[in-house]
């Protein structure tokens, strides 16, 4: 049996299940075959190289407090 006919086999078998507990069980066992995605390998390089730079900056202490920021913008608030 090929792969896809394997597959087809098991959506039919899967299409015939209702215990929610062996459905469980199955979509564990097959989620612990499919590589986890980790979003930093989902996001651009420009995304990737500003979230670095902010880092960088918060490592030489170019930070600023929540009031700091939330004063900058409280006129925003104010319409």
């Amino acid at each position: 049996m090929n792969a896809i006919e394997l597959k087809t086999d098991l959506h039919r078998l899967i299409e015939n299940i209702d215990d929610v507990n062996v459905l469980e069980a199955v979509r564990v066992l097959l989620a612990s075959q499919v590589p986890a995605t980790d979003w930093w390998d989902e996001i651009s390089e420009e995304e990737r190289a500003e979230i670095e730079e902010g880092l960088s900056q918060a490592d030489r202490g170019e930070t600023k407090t929540t009031e700091e920021v939330l004063s900058k913008y409280k006129q925003w608030d104010s319409k």
